[in-house]
């Protein structure tokens, strides 16, 4: 299994981000993540207690891929 999405771009992007990252990607605030968390449209994935993660393809589904940086 890949570890990486390649946008049509070129771009690689990992398939997990951590929010932080999520927000750079995307060009959002980090807020905007956790708001979106909260309602549902993203899902967030716990990886350890202080670990979570989204799903890449989620999000590019979620956004459109419009806002990532390229």
């Amino acid at each position: 299994m890949d570890n990486t999405i390649v946008l049509n771009s070129g771009t690689e992007l990992p398939t997990k981000l951590r929010a932080k990252q999520l927000a750079k990607e995307f060009g959002i605030g980090l807020s905007t993540v956790w708001f979106y968390a909260k309602e549902g449209k993203l899902t967030p994935i716990k990886v350890s207690q202080k670990v979570t993660v989204f799903d890449t393809n989620e999000a590019l589904n979620l956004f459109g891929g419009c806002n990532a940086k390229y």
